[in-house]
């Protein structure tokens, strides 16, 4: 049988039909991932951002805002406690000042930690500036009044209230405008974190849209490039299978399913060619089944005729030899007899001939009924037909329990006859032992019949299945040579197979297996 001609490649789409199904996701997959990615690194800095800013108002600024009001505190009981020390004379107001002094001591060096964290350079400048009307009050006055108080005693604070009232209005202002720019950067670190979280919010809308749009965007390829092609292919290939075998198969995107469409018409309109083709053929069949089936009447009605007709002659040639040697006998030479003897055993020869070759065409040309037959009866009815030769050649036939098989009862008796026959037929010297065993394997009976006789060599384990072919000479071992071609054409008529068992060297004699189907439903046989 030749190779058919592989199908013509289809038409390569054309327009956007030519982007594969993966090159749309992978498009549209790389739009969404920059889009997220865009909206990520900028989601990051605003969030970094954020931080950075709470860290500033949180961590400086409002700490610098709260050690400049420690300062003023301060400051503010230095002056109080000092201009009573000189109105009073008192040394504890002279201890609480300095106790004033130690905490904004204290509150200055922490601010300056703070402030030195802040880029704003007039901030820096508010604390120098502060720091240096600090120290001009606290020489110019505080330091005077105390080192006065022994001298002038009570007068000291009216002496000196106007140098008070000048250098601590500079403190004042220095405090003041201190204040004024830690509250600006307050409120422009405010303001930002403010603007973060809006902006953050906006990220987060424009992520949502995105992923929405990517769903809506997945959702559009997947039913305009995917399931809308795959259900006008899928209509097509129904009106194809419902009848209208010309209708064509084609869907224009993606690449994917337009090839497949394209290759799928191809193999439609082979098909169809082909199934055209099967259809005359077909027709073609049935007239020659028809003629066939007349042929075979014909040929069973020459069956008839051989069966009859050519064998009455041979049966008279036979009797009527027999006959000239029984009365004419005694005027017969040694050689007249000899060539009477040649003719009745050629006609009875011819004879068996005949019901071997008729019994070989009749299997599976002559339809015979297959029942369920149990194989242990058709053994019985074997070896009732093979007695007298068991009994004149003392053989001993042993057999397993045998199943039920699915056959005709008088084809396999018929092989069951004839390969016991040829058991005790290639007998050796000793007594014939044949034994009949099955055992099951998957879903077929296998049988086996194994003698002790002469046995066969391997080499000729195909040949002894063929018509006509033998391994002994006539007069040794008498016979046609149909029996085993026969028992091969019945076993292959009922499903199974049968053949030669490699000689087994310890063991003389011959094994043939044959196998035959199990019947459907049945256990295995123990």
């Amino acid at each position: 049988m030749s190779t058919p001609a592989p199908l013509p490649a289809p038409t390569p789409p054309s327009g956007v039909g030519r982007l594969p199904l993966g090159r749309w996701f992978l498009i549209a997959g790389l739009l969404v991932a920059l889009a997220f990615a865009t909206g990520a690194v900028l989601t990051v800095a605003t969030i970094d951002s954020m931080r950075n800013d709470r860290v500033s108002v949180v961590d400086v600024v409002d700490p610098a805002v709260m050690g400049t009001l420690e300062i003023t505190t301060a400051l503010t009981a230095q002056e109080s406690s000092v201009r009573t020390y000189g109105r009073t004379n008192e040394p504890q107001y002279l201890q609480e000042y300095r106790q004033a002094v130690q905490a904004e001591a204290a509150a200055a060096a922490r601010l300056r930690s703070l402030i030195g964290r802040i880029p704003d350079q007039r901030v820096k400048a508010d604390l120098a500036r502060l720091e240096q009307t600090i120290t001009t009050w606290r020489r110019d006055y505080a330091d005077v009044v105390i080192a006065k108080v022994p001298e002038l005693e009570t007068r000291t604070a009216t002496t000196y209230a106007p140098v008070n009232t000048e250098r601590f209005t500079a403190v004042r202002a220095a405090l003041n405008a201190q204040q004024d720019d830690l509250a600006r950067l307050h409120d422009a670190g405010s303001a930002a974190l403010k603007a973060g979280w809006q902006t953050f919010y906006a990220l987060l809308i424009a992520l949502t849209a995105v992923l929405l749009g990517a769903a809506i965007t997945f959702t559009l390829i997947v039913r305009y490039i995917v399931l809308r092609p795959i259900s006008r292919l899928t209509q097509q290939v129904r009106a194809v299978a419902l009848g209208e075998f010309d209708r064509p198969l084609q869907v224009d995107r993606p690449a994917e399913l337009a090839e497949l469409s394209g290759r799928v018409d191809s193999m439609r309109g082979r098909i169809v060619r082909e199934w055209r083709r099967a259809a005359e053929a077909q027709q073609l069949l049935a007239d020659q089944a028809t003629e066939l089936r007349r042929s075979n009447a014909e040929l069973e009605q020459f069956a008839y005729v051989a069966s009859h007709d050519l064998q009455e002659p041979l049966r008279k040639v036979a009797s009527f030899t027999q006959m000239l040697e029984q009365r004419y006998g005694d005027q017969l030479d040694d050689r007249a007899k000899q060539y009477v003897a040649f003719a009745v055993d050629g006609a009875k020869r011819m004879q068996l001939l005949i019901n071997d070759l008729l019994d070989l065409s009749r299997v599976g040309r002559v339809a015979a009924e297959k029942t369920d037959v149990e194989m242990q009866k058709v053994l019985e009815t074997a070896l009732a037909n093979l007695a007298a030769k068991i009994e004149d050649t003392e053989a001993e036939v042993t057999h397993d329990e045998l199943p039920a098989v699915f056959g005709s009862r008088v084809q396999l008796t018929q092989l069951l006859q004839n390969l016991i026959g040829n058991a005790l037929k290639f007998r050796a010297e000793a007594a014939p032992r044949v034994h009949i065993s099955v055992r099951r394997v998957d879903e077929m009976w296998e049988f086996a019949c194994a003698d002790n006789g002469i046995g066969i060599d391997g080499k000729y384990a195909d040949r002894i299945f063929l018509i006509f072919q033998r391994l002994h000479p006539r007069d040794v071992y008498p016979g046609t040579g149909i029996g085993l071609a026969l028992c091969r054409k019945i076993v292959e008529y009922h499903g199974g197979r049968i053949w030669l068992d490699d000689p087994d060297p310890e063991r003389p004699g011959t094994t043939f297996r044959w196998t035959l189907p199990a019947n459907p439903g049945e256990e295995e046989h123990e």
